[in-house]
């Protein structure tokens, strides 16, 4: 993987590497990987990106990436201009009327976009396919990628908008501290994506997103709609299952390594969560 820097612009990184390392700051951008996971921290966050999710970056934003994989993870990431993103939002949220009384009024503001990983919805899933489709093909046409950058960008700001409405929904008078707490509530969602194969208790999990664990336990459950614990156990099942159907590991080889320290607890669970033990699963697949 190589460096970039404003002399030597592109949207577009397409790489493949088992070992990385970087760190500094960049572009508005978007961040995807498959064949593996890269870790990330950025601000007090920690963020582990996997296949089907991305993670989205602020201008400006210090981070440090690393890879440590026994095959190469193929990354994709997109780079955009500055102002850019913002000048899409504009023009999806403003009336039409203003839209044509100043057509090529600029908006030299930035959004920020709460730092996270989010899920690849399929709008977005079909315009990466088709770049990195295009990357690897070595096809460089400026209003083609001009347009994809379009459709992404407006995928970008119909989360936000959503992540708003997220936001407006917590218990607050005061917008920013709702503001706040939400993206604390997520820096500790995003530590538990990124270290739920560890033994990890709550009050680690809520000092990472620097709240109270009474306050952290409350809120969380009322974003997420979920205890933390309970997403640490959905997450190391969803592990299990992905190894049990991929890969010729033993099962119990498999139960600690998704972060189960018992055998028979992990067999429970499993045959609660899919209807069969893990043994049992694996021959019906």
């Amino acid at each position: 993987m190589s460096n970039r820097n404003k002399n030597d612009y592109s949207p577009i990184l397409h790489e493949k590497s088992a070992e990385y390392y970087w760190k500094g700051t960049g572009a508005l951008s978007i961040k995807t990987f498959s064949g593996g996971r890269a870790m990330y921290q950025a601000g007090h966050g920690h963020f582990a990106v996997e296949e089907g999710r991305y993670l989205l970056l602020n201008q400006g934003q210090e981070y440090s990436i690393s890879i440590e994989a026994d095959l190469p993870v193929e990354s994709f990431c997109v780079f955009f201009p500055e102002g850019f993103v913002p000048e899409v939002g504009r023009s999806l949220t403003m009336p039409v009327n203003t839209l044509l009384d100043e057509p090529f009024r600029t908006d030299n503001g930035q959004i920020d976009f709460v730092m996270r990983t989010y899920e690849i919805l399929p709008e977005l899933s079909c315009v990466l396919q088709q770049m990195r489709l295009d990357s690897m093909q070595q096809l460089h046409d400026e209003a083609r990628l001009e347009e994809q950058l379009y459709a992404l960008a407006s995928v970008l700001i119909g989360e936000h908008l959503q992540v708003r409405r997220d936001i407006a929904e917590l218990p607050s008078i005061k917008a920013s501290t709702r503001q706040e707490l939400y993206r604390r509530l997520y820096t500790g969602y995003e530590y538990i994506l990124a270290y739920y194969k560890q033994p990890i208790s709550v009050s680690e999990v809520a000092e990472a997103a620097c709240l109270s664990t009474n306050h952290f336990l409350r809120s969380f459950k009322q974003l997420f709609g979920a205890t933390p614990y309970q997403i640490i156990k959905e997450k190391r099942l969803q592990e299990a299952e992905w190894l049990l159907r991929h890969t010729d590991l033993p099962v119990t080889e498999i139960c600690f390594e998704v972060g189960f320290h018992s055998q028979g607890s992990f067999s429970t669970s499993f045959a609660r969560r899919f209807g069969d033990s893990p043994s049992a699963y694996r021959h019906e697949e």
